[in-house]
């Protein structure tokens, strides 16, 4: 199984609201998923996510998607 960090999208229309998701690569984008890693809100340009979680994905194998490589980027949410 390939597991993939990612996001899912909620939110009603134009008011678009993110969950950072590890998830298996196979699944739908807002199905189901093996754990919540946290929360980005682009409106107010937030992220909250456990480092500790995202770490111990990582060190497991799983993968970001660019997008999500990319928020831990610029948010710094990952400091190495």
């Amino acid at each position: 199984m390939a597991v993939r960090l990612r996001l899912q999208r909620y939110g009603s229309n134009k008011r678009p609201f993110y969950r950072v998701v590890a998830s298996d690569s196979r699944r739908a984008r807002d199905g189901k998923f093996l754990e919540i890693l946290g929360t980005y809100d682009p409106l107010v340009e937030s992220v909250k996510v456990d480092a500790e979680k995202v770490e111990k994905w990582l060190a497991n194998g799983a993968k970001p998607t660019e997008t999500v490589k990319s928020l831990f980027k610029k948010y710094s949410v990952l400091n190495k």
